[in-house]
C-alpha cells in the first residue's frame, strides 16, 4: 500500500495524529541526510590547516589521508589523482561529531585560483564568533588579509545585528567573520 494510501485511511484529520500512528511507515520513506565536510583544496594543506587551527580552534581528527591508487582515481576522475592532508573539527562541536573541513594538496594541482566574492559556486564560509574584533587580529595575525570593511548592520525584519568583515586565509580562500546580536526582548 503507498504511504498516500496509508494517509487516506488515517481516520484523524490532524497531521500529529497521522504522524505518531504511522511514524514507522514514515521512516521507511525518508531519507536521512546529514552534512559532513567541506573540502578545500590547498596549496600547502600543512600552512592551511594550522592556519584554521591558530585562529578558529579546529581541532584535527582521526588519522592522516593519503588517497591514490586506482579508485582514487576513479573516484576523481584524474590519472594519477594523489590528494594527502586532514579532517579538522569545526568550532562549536566539542564532541568531535560536528562538521569538518577536509583539507587537502594533491600532488598535481590545477592552478585556477580560488573565486571572488561575486562568482559562480562555493564563495566562503562563515565563522560566528563572539568577538569580531578579537578574532580579525588573529587572522591577521595567522596571515589572513581582509577584502572590506566591517559591517555593522541592522536587520529591522530580524530584529538584530549583525557585525561582518570579509577576508581571505592564507591561500585565499572566502573567510566571513560574523557575530549576530539580536534585540534584547
Amino acid at each position: 500500500m503507498s504511504l498516500q494510501a496509508r494517509r487516506h485511511g488515517c481516520e484523524s484529520q490532524h497531521p500529529d495524529d497521522f504522524v505518531r500512528k504511522n511514524a514507522a511507515i514514515l521512516e521507511e520513506y525518508m531519507m536521512q541526510i546529514k552534512y559532513t565536510h567541506t573540502n578545500i583544496n590547498a596549496k600547502d594543506w600543512r600552512k592551511l590547516s594550522k592556519f584554521y587551527q591558530d585562529v578558529f580552534d579546529c581541532v584535527p581528527l582521526g588519522k592522516l589521508r593519503d588517497n591514490k591508487g586506482e579508485w582514487f582515481e576513479r573516484l576523481t576522475g584524474i590519472k594519477g589523482a594523489h590528494a594527502v592532508g586532514e579532517h579538522i573539527g569545526l568550532p562549536g562541536y566539542p564532541d568531535g561529531n560536528g562538521p569538518t573541513f577536509e583539507i587537502f594538496s594533491y600532488e598535481f594541482p590545477e592552478d585556477v585560483g580560488p573565486l571572488p566574492f561575486n562568482g559562480y559556486g562555493f564563495c566562503h564560509v562563515c565563522f560566528e564568533v563572539d568577538d569580531v574584533d578579537e578574532v580579525y587580529d588573529r587572522f591577521i595575525k595567522a596571515g589572513g588579509s581582509i577584502c572590506g570593511e566591517k559591517i555593522v548592520n541592522y536587520y529591522p525584519d530580524r530584529k538584530g545585528t549583525n557585525i561582518i568583515i570579509y577576508g581571505r586565509d592564507i591561500e585565499g580562500n572566502g573567510v566571513e567573520i560574523k557575530r549576530w546580536i539580536p534585540d534584547e526582548k
